[in-house]
């Protein structure tokens, strides 16, 4: 049984004509498979395409990023549930969410104006996903809280719910895990200043982990400050194993059931 990288954004891969050779380096390091992850319409069809490509060994979702929440937000919203009609169809919504961190630091007005179009996003992404009844694919950056109370307004049902790049403390994932929903860890796992997202993947425990790059960020040691890649997912694997005190092949087990049942990927991969 092979990783499965959760969340990784493909996109620069592919502008660079870089995909085939990163998808083989991916293959080589036990990775069977990921999910890129949309952020705005301008990927959305990329993914597809890239999906239908690679069928079994990519999966895409679609979504409207908070950092890419314009004026004209709710027309591309609108566009979102057509995205099921298509083949291969998305396997999630997002990422969505909230974003305090990337907001107008010296022009609070314009922050305020942009954090609430954010909301209102994000508020209307989860009563699509509702909906459709398709998993949600959260990014929550300065906004926990305020992004667990939209969902919990939005009847989602939390099963369905993932904060990738979870960053959080152990406050925080108790408050998931007391709602059924799940975090998903990235390299930032593997870094010296992160006690608090170790402590957080410990109380959701290894039999929920999900692990991601978020590739081309957060590259784990021992390659920090250089590219992410969905191949260095093996990295922070190996690191949780030791940190959950398991044999490696088990933690893998763990991580891909995991993904597998969250997105509905099938039970195995490609051949």
């Amino acid at each position: 049984m092979g990783l499965i990288d959760s969340h990784t954004h493909l996109d620069s891969f592919h502008r660079r004509g870089e995909l085939a050779v990163t998808l083989q380096r991916a293959r080589e390091r036990g990775v069977d498979a990921m999910v890129t992850v949309g952020t705005d319409q301008e990927d959305w069809e990329l993914y597809r395409l890239l999906a239908a490509e690679h069928a079994g060994v990519i999966y895409h979702t679609v979504g409207l990023h908070p950092c890419a929440v314009t004026a004209d937000w709710a027309t591309q919203v609108a566009a979102l549930p057509a995205c099921w009609q298509q083949t291969p169809a998305p396997v999630a919504l997002g990422e969505c969410g909230l974003d305090r961190f990337h907001l107008p630091a010296k022009d609070p007005v314009a922050a305020e104006r942009l954090f609430a179009a954010q909301r209102a996003a994000f508020a209307r992404q989860l009563e699509i996903a509702r909906e459709i009844s398709c998993p949600v694919v959260v990014h929550s950056r300065g906004a926990f809280a305020e992004c667990v109370d939209l969902i919990d307004a939005s009847g989602v049902d939390w099963s369905k719910v993932v904060f990738h790049c979870f960053a959080e403390g152990p406050a925080e994932m108790t408050v998931l895990c007391e709602r059924g929903g799940w975090g998903s860890f990235t390299g930032i796992l593997t870094y010296k200043n992160a006690a608090g997202v170790r402590a957080a993947a410990q109380v959701q425990g290894v039999e929920r982990l999900m692990l991601e790059t978020d590739a081309p960020y957060l590259t784990p040691v021992p390659h920090r400050g250089k590219p992410n890649e969905p191949g260095f997912v093996r990295h922070t694997a190996e690191f949780a194993a030791e940190l959950f005190g398991v044999g490696y092949d088990e933690l893998v087990a763990f991580t891909t059931r995991n993904v597998r049942a969250f997105y509905g990927l099938p039970a195995t991969g490609p051949a």
